[in-house]
């Protein structure tokens, strides 16, 4: 079956989850820092006391996703959309209108909280539970929204400053949020898809077992696992947050610098549907060892190359990575611990995901204020993303070794 075929057969469901992707973009590091150099501005903060606060706010919000996630494990996806939609939509709209640096830290919670994280939970969870055989499609589908917002919002937020201003750009984006994301992305999902006996079938040939959470937190592997994970929510998340100041370090414009974002979306978009099908043929498990290569050469070229072609370089090279990493770890956690606990599962590995988009930001910030070269760190990220891909070897072949053994027994 080509991906048009199962596109045209599966439309309404990946549709949804595409756009429920999409719509996390409001609560996304790329999107709140597009303002970032007039909130710090605003509230009189600087690069590390802004990357703290960021910090805070969203290592609140990881600590608080393993228990609200499991609300997909027990309501209806459409459900959960209609809780966490509106509250996107309020901290949006009291973005627009705070004064008190305060609530700000409690805003970007919520942001952070509802946008980033459950927005692509949700979505993610849909694509693993009702899909078997053609998961890896269906995530590589759904998952791509991340890439029509980096592609898209960057241009129009910066429009939108020269003509409204921040505060309102917020505002209106709430409103999107209540009046276009909410109906739409309920109506599509409001039909759960239910897979077919002949998927049932072919799934079953390479089935594994129901994990719990908490054995999947006694084991060792799922550990090894998240030294890839933190990877690119870590490096992604800590470039896009002080972009303002990586733009003003190298001189560069700050529109031309938001057009590479769709090189970057352009390259996700791509190999995220190559690694659909590389999923769905070999397996996430096989591909674990290779998805950070193409990000430490996009950290390598960051450090590299301080004209502003050079940022195209590093956005398509990161663009590579991110879209076998969206699509690999949409599909993984079912491929390696079931579905029965799927949504309990994901809240506890995008927890830790949001804990290094949360530490990344602060950390960077910290050693900025403190003298550290901003490069020098672009740089030791790639060395960290070679090294993770040592480890992934290791961890592909123990899981592939375990699932053979339970399959034997």
């Amino acid at each position: 079956m080509t991906y048009f075929q199962f596109f045209a057969q599966n439309k309404r469901w990946l549709i949804g989850g595409f756009l429920l992707t999409f719509f996390s973009s409001f609560g996304q590091t790329f999107f709140i820092s597009l303002s970032g150099g007039a909130i710090r501005e605003e509230y009189g903060l600087s690069n590390g006391e802004w990357g703290i606060l960021y910090m805070v706010a969203t290592l609140a919000s990881a600590l608080t996703l393993p228990f609200l996630g499991r609300i997909v494990d027990l309501i209806s996806v459409s459900r959960t959309i209609v809780i966490v939609t509106p509250a996107l939509a309020l901290a949006c709209l009291l973005m627009g209108l705070n004064q008190s640096i305060i609530v700000l830290g409690l805003i970007l919670y919520a942001l952070r909280l509802f946008g980033q994280g459950m927005l692509t939970h949700i979505s993610m969870t849909a694509m693993g539970r009702w899909y078997s055989a053609q998961r890896g499609r269906a995530v590589s589908v759904a998952v791509v929204g991340h890439q029509g917002g980096e592609a898209t919002l960057p241009i129009i937020f910066v429009f939108a400053l020269y003509v409204m201003g921040w505060r309102e750009t917020w505002i209106v984006s709430a409103g999107v949020l209540v009046f276009v994301a909410l109906p739409v992305t309920y109506w599509l999902m409001k039909l759960e898809r239910v897979p077919t006996a002949a998927e049932d079938a072919e799934a079953a040939v390479h089935a594994v077992r129901d994990w719990s959470r908490a054995e999947v937190l006694r084991d060792p592997l799922f550990y090894g696992l998240l030294i890839a994970v933190l990877g690119p929510s870590f490096i992604g998340t800590t470039l896009f947050f002080h972009q303002d100041y990586l733009i003003e370090l190298r001189g560069w414009d700050k529109l031309q610098f938001s057009a590479s974002f769709a090189v970057m979306a352009i390259m996700t978009f791509v190999f995220a549907l190559i690694a659909g099908q590389l999923v769905d043929h070999y397996s996430a498990v096989k591909l674990l060892p290779t998805f950070l290569l193409p990000l430490a050469a996009s950290c390598f070229a960051m450090w590299a190359i301080e004209p502003i072609w050079g940022s195209y370089v590093f956005m398509a090279l990161m663009g590579i990575s991110y879209g076998f990493s969206s699509t690999l770890f949409g599909a993984l956690w079912p491929e390696v611990y079931g579905v029965k606990h799927l949504g309990g599962i994901r809240a506890i590995t995008i927890a830790f995901m949001v804990f290094g988009t949360a530490l990344g930001p602060g950390l960077t910030g910290y050693l900025i204020d403190f003298g550290i070269s901003y490069p020098l760190q672009i740089f030791t990220m790639g060395i960290y993303c070679l090294a993770a891909s040592v480890v992934m070897l290791f961890v592909s072949r123990r899981i592939a070794q375990r699932q053979r053994t339970e399959a034997s027994v």
